[in-house]
């Protein structure tokens, strides 16, 4: 056994761990379901169904479904939350609805992706070791839990609020974060589509003012959502504020930019014109003004 399996050994039950007090925090003051906490419940399922999926992606060495899981696990404890806490007020109904427009868009763009791809070369090196395997599923289980919590606590919370100024502020907040990350999504996919820009990297658009808009665009709307449902929270399910942090430093600190830009770098490192979009391209934050000189 490897050290990175025996790695993959260790880091599953503390990923475990850390779902089952998160579990227990956020279900504080909310709905129940046989006397266990709706929250609670929601982040087992999520990471029960990360489980049943591995066992048959792992014998057929595929990482196709991966990211399809994901997202139906958000929509499928989405939906289950909102049943089981039957509460059916606006709040509710909104962060349900923008939970779940989000999942179906992003679950349906990177089960294309990988379709088109045919594979993703993240799991090249893990898919055929069982530990390692099984460690990124678990992994998906809390990312998808802790990512959602802010809503689910709010959905099984046991206050109304009804509409008000943080509903529409995180509303807001979630469209011009939704609509960034889709537009940015949808440019780098035509420019990748187009054979005259094959082994170049992009730099138009949203990527002009930003060498990673999409993300900004993912941590904008979590923050959202975290203010339509902060009016809800009380007690220990404040630990649903961490939905957007967690995000965020997922996003700029684990496995989104540095893995990218470290891709990038191998590739385009060097070249004049990409050390340029370097020096005068903010890595999150779009500039609102056109690149600097």
């Amino acid at each position: 056994m490897t050290k990175a399996e025996r790695q993959s050994l260790v880091a599953v039950p503390l990923v475990v761990l850390l779902g089952a007090g998160l579990a227990v925090a956020g279900s504080q003051g909310g709905a129940t379901v046989g006397g266990v906490g709706v929250f609670a419940v929601a982040v087992a399922v999520a990471f029960v169904i990360q489980w049943v999926v591995f066992v048959p992606s792992f014998l057929a060495r595929t990482e196709r479904f991966f990211d399809l899981t994901g997202s139906a696990t958000y929509i499928l404890v989405t939906l289950g939350v909102v049943v089981l806490s039957g509460g059916w007020d606006a709040r509710r109904v909104l962060l349900a609805a923008l939970v779940l427009v989000w999942a179906v868009r992003l679950g349906t763009f990177l089960f294309g992706r990988v379709s088109r791809a045919g594979a993703d070369d993240r799991f090249d090196e893990i898919k055929g070791s069982f530990p390692r395997f099984l460690a990124v599923w678990t992994i998906q289980g809390l990312w998808v839990s802790v990512t959602a919590a802010a809503a689910w606590i709010a959905l099984s919370s046991s206050r109304q609020v009804g509409i008000d100024a943080f509903a529409v502020i995180g509303l807001l907040l979630w469209v011009a974060g939704f609509a960034i990350e889709v537009v940015a999504d949808r440019q780098k996919s035509r420019f990748r589509a187009d054979p005259a820009h094959r082994g170049q990297f992009i730099s138009s658009g949203l990527w002009s003012r930003s060498r990673h808009p999409n993300y900004f665009g993912e941590i904008l709307l979590w923050v959202g959502v975290a203010v339509i449902a902060l009016p809800v929270l009380e007690g220990w399910q404040w630990i649903g504020l961490v939905s957007p942090v967690f995000v965020a430093v997922l996003l700029l600190r684990v496995s989104g930019v540095p893995l990218l830009e470290a891709k990038a770098d191998a590739k385009w490192g060097g070249r004049p014109d990409y050390e340029e979009y370097k020096r005068t391209t903010p890595v999150l934050v779009p500039r609102l003004r056109g690149r600097a000189a």
